[in-house]
C-alpha cells in the first residue's frame, strides 16, 4: 500500500496518459509499455493476488472498448463506456475513499492530458471518422470558405454512409464528408444541406 493517498493520482494519471496515448498516436508500444508499468504498480499496490488480476482485466477491458469502437464503430459509445470502465476499476481498487478519489481524478485527468500526444506525434488513422478531418490547405489552392462548399447551403442529396455523427454524403454526383445535426443519418436517407462553415458541412434528414 501506498505512504500517502495522493500518490494514487500521479499513478493513475501516468498509466492512463500513457495507455490511452498509444491508442490516439502510434508509438510502436512505447506507451503501452510504459502505461502497463504504472496501471500494474497501482492495482498490485493495493489488491492481493487474485483481486488484482480481476481489476487488471477489468481496466483493460475499457482500453479494449476503446479499441473496438476506435476500429469498428467510431461513434463513441464503447469509447465512452470503456472510460467508465476504467475509472470504476481503479476507483474500487482503493482501500479508502480518498485514494479513490485520487485514482478517479488521475484517470480522468490522464484521460484529457493523452490529447496533447496529438500535437507531437503521428496520429493513428482508427480515430479517422470521429471527426471531419478534410482540411483544404492555401498551397492547394483553396481558402477556408471555399466557394465550392458555400453552394453547397440548402443543396439535397443523399446519405452515402451511415452518420452517427460523421459520414459521406452525395450531391450532384460529388461525395463530401459531412456530419449531422444530432439525428441519426442512416445509408441511402435523403439529406439537406443547412449550414457550411468553412469546410465543414452539416446537414439534416428529409
Amino acid at each position: 500500500m501506498f505512504t500517502y493517498d495522493w500518490i494514487a493520482l500521479f499513478i493513475t494519471f501516468l498509466g492512463t496518459m500513457f495507455l490511452i496515448g498509444e491508442l490516439l498516436v502510434n508509438m510502436r508500444g512505447v506507451f503501452a509499455i510504459i502505461g502497463f508499468g504504472f496501471i500494474t504498480v497501482y492495482f498490485s499496490g493495493y489488491l492481493e493476488t487474485e483481486m488484482f488480476i480481476v481489476m487488471m482485466l477489468v481496466y483493460f477491458l475499457g482500453i479494449i472498448l476503446m479499441i473496438i469502437d476506435g476500429k469498428l464503430l467510431n461513434d463513441g459509445t464503447l469509447a465512452v463506456i470503456g472510460a467508465v470502465t476504467m475509472i470504476i476499476a481503479v476507483g474500487f481498487s482503493a482501500p479508502n475513499w480518498v485514494a479513490g478519489l485520487y485514482s478517479v481524478i488521475g484517470v480522468i485527468l490522464g484521460g484529457a492530458a493523452s490529447l496533447l500526444f496529438l500535437k507531437v506525434f503521428k496520429h493513428r488513422k482508427m480515430w479517422s471518422k470521429m471527426a471531419l478531418n478534410d482540411q483544404l490547405s492555401s498551397e492547394m489552392g483553396y481558402n477556408s470558405m471555399n466557394e465550392k462548399y458555400q453552394y453547397l447551403l440548402d443543396q439535397k442529396g443523399e446519405a452515402l454512409t451511415d452518420m452517427r455523427p460523421v459520414g459521406t454524403i452525395k450531391i450532384e454526383d460529388e461525395e463530401y464528408s459531412a456530419v449531422s445535426n444530432g439525428q441519426w443519418i442512416t445509408c441511402g436517407d435523403k439529406i439537406k444541406v443547412v449550414k457550411v462553415d468553412g469546410t465543414k458541412i452539416l446537414v439534416k434528414k428529409l
